[in-house]
C-alpha cells in the first residue's frame, strides 16, 4: 500500500473515530496499527545557545562607555538566541514505532524507515543505534536526548524479531588501547 493511501486512510479513520466518540461509542482501531512514541528532551542545545548568548553580552559589554553600536540590534541578537534555545528545549525529540516503520525529526525534516531499509539495531548501555541501509545511522542517547533507552530497546527488539531484523545487545563498550588503534592488533 503506498504511504498517501496509508494516510488517506488514517484521516478517514480519525473522522470516523471522532463521530463515534460523540455518539458514545467506542472508536474504531486497525488492529496492529498501535503507534508507540518515546520522547528525550533536548538540553544539550539549547545550553549552549545560551553560553553562546551570554559570551556575546560578556564580549561586547554594552554597558560600558566604549561600546558604539546599535544597543537595539544587540539586545534583538541576545534574544533571539534566547528564544531559538527555548524553541529547542520545547521541541522535543522522538522515535515513533509504528507497524511497519521507525520515525523521527531531524534538523532537515521527518525521518521515515522501513523494515528493508534497516540493516541493523544495536542496544548498548545508554544508547540505541539504528544501522541504516543507505544513508547515516540514527543514534538515540541517554546522555544527549535523555531518551528512556531500556523502554525503547524493548520495544525495537520486537519490532526487529517481528520484521526479522538483526538485533545485538552490548553490555559494555570495548575500550581500545592506543597501541591497539595504531597496529590493528
Amino acid at each position: 500500500m503506498s504511504r498517501s493511501w496509508e494516510r488517506m486512510i488514517e484521516r478517514n479513520q480519525k473522522q470516523v473515530n471522532k463521530r463515534r466518540k460523540k455518539e458514545g461509542k467506542q472508536a474504531l482501531t486497525a488492529a496492529g496499527s498501535k503507534i508507540e512514541k518515546f520522547k528525550g528532551r533536548s538540553y544539550f542545545a539549547p545550553i549552549l545557545l545560551l553560553l553562546v548568548a551570554a559570551f556575546f553580552i560578556v564580549v561586547s559589554q554594552p554597558w560600558s562607555d566604549a561600546y558604539e553600536q546599535n544597543a537595539t540590534l544587540f539586545w534583538l541578537t541576545v534574544v533571539a538566541y534566547v528564544l531559538l534555545a527555548l524553541v529547542y528545549f520545547l521541541r522535543r525529540p522522538y522515535l515513533s514505532i509504528a507497524k511497519d516503520a521507525l520515525e523521527t525529526r531531524r534538523f532537515t525534516g521527518y525521518k521515515r524507515l522501513k523494515p528493508a531499509e534497516i540493516r541493523k539495531i544495536v542496544q548498548q548501555p545508554g544508547y540505541i543505534i539504528v544501522e541504516t541501509v543507505k544513508g547515516g545511522n540514527w543514534v538515540f542517547s541517554r546522555f544527549k536526548n535523555l531518551y528512556p533507552i531500556e523502554e525503547m530497546g524493548e520495544r525495537l527488539r520486537e519490532y526487529a524479531i517481528a520484521h526479522k531484523i538483526e538485533w545485538e545487545q552490548r553490555e559494555t563498550v570495548k575500550a581500545q588501547s592506543d597501541k591497539e588503534k595504531w597496529t590493528g592488533k
